[in-house]
């Protein structure tokens, strides 16, 4: 999440190496762009967080899908485009 959270804040930066654990992210000549880690591990966490809840809904996602199927209800658009056939 680091790297995608880098690219986020960091509009310049075009590719980042990684060396030993230290992240160098560079813009579209290879320059080194100085960056703000403690911004980084924030927005880092933030994308982390916003990944979790979307994997969440679709697991409720799919046992509300589930759950109706099995009482014989209707599904919503939503629920039947969850199920893989």
């Amino acid at each position: 999440m680091k790297h995608e959270a880098i690219y986020n804040l960091y509009l310049n930066v075009k590719t980042i190496d990684e060396t030993n654990g230290v992240l160098y992210p560079k813009d579209e000549n290879g320059n080194i762009v100085s960056i703000d880690m403690s911004a980084v591990n924030t927005k880092a966490t933030e994308l982390q967080a916003e990944a979790d809840t979307q994997a969440q809904a679709k697991i409720d996602l799919k046992a509300s899908a589930k759950a109706k199927l099995i009482a014989g209800e209707a599904l919503t658009e939503e629920e039947a485009n969850t199920i893989v056939l």
